[in-house]
């Protein structure tokens, strides 16, 4: 009998064909159609024309390709930060590349808000984080601390914001219609501040959530280099 023919759109490549960069760009057109297959080999496989276990020729398991997916994300964020940038600019451009790539890749997004890629990109931003508290005036204890509330910060955000993409659209429909329904039906005898503000909480948009919690980080690093500065305290101790 003669062999049927292979399904359109499907060649047989073999593991030895594919690369580990070829798999992470099939995960990343996944995720950006806001699949939550990304990291599947079913899925890879259809979406490389590929025998699925061909992806463990490259990727010891299912984590190893998430982290080396996200660091490859992390580098999409760095590319679109201009050069010659003030700290706080450079912090500024940092959420808002975080934001924007956590929404293209919302599987990614999510997921990541509570992994850490230990890979190169991922150094990478620590390294700029790093370098705007310092350049702020903050050192050694200080400086680590409000890296890590920085980064922790947006990490939360944009996570939280890519999980919320995952959700079906009825869901998130229903979410967003509450402030201008339910909220407005309070008891104003029980809920009196929802009462009194219920035309200003439906009027506040994601955008200027963000806005305010990456100006707030700001605002504290400012606030503490000019303490430590007050104080007169040498750049190279810890906190004090």
């Amino acid at each position: 009998m003669p062999k049927p023919p292979d399904a359109p759109g499907r060649s047989k490549r073999a593991g030895s064909q594919l690369t580990p960069e070829a798999i992470i760009d099939a995960s990343l057109r996944i995720a950006a159609r806001g699949s939550e297959d990304a990291f599947t080999v079913r899925r890879l496989g259809e979406e490389l024309g590929a025998d699925p276990t061909a992806v463990y020729r490259h990727f010891r398991d299912k984590d190893e390709l998430l982290l080396s997916v996200a660091d490859r994300t992390l580098g999409e964020v760095l590319a679109g930060i201009p050069e010659g940038l003030g700290w706080q600019d450079r912090l500024r451009a940092l959420a808002a590349g975080s934001l924007e790539v956590a929404l293209k890749y919302p599987v990614v997004g999510s997921t990541m808000a509570s992994r850490t890629t230990r890979r190169a990109n991922e150094f990478r931003v620590v390294e700029l984080i790093l370098g705007a508290v310092r350049e702020a005036g903050l050192e050694g204890a200080e400086a680590a601390a409000h890296y890590r509330m920085v980064g922790d910060s947006i990490l939360a955000w944009v996570g939280q914001r890519a999980a919320y993409l995952l959700f079906p659209p009825e869901v998130r429909e229903a979410d967003e219609a509450s402030w201008s329904r339910e909220y407005r039906l309070v008891d104003p005898d029980g809920f009196p501040n929802i009462t009194r503000l219920s035309g200003e909480l439906a009027a506040v948009t994601e955008e200027e959530i963000f806005r305010l919690r990456v100006e707030a980080l700001i605002t504290a690093i400012e606030e503490r280099a000019r303490a430590r500065a007050a104080n007169g305290a040498s750049p190279d101790r810890g906190c004090g």
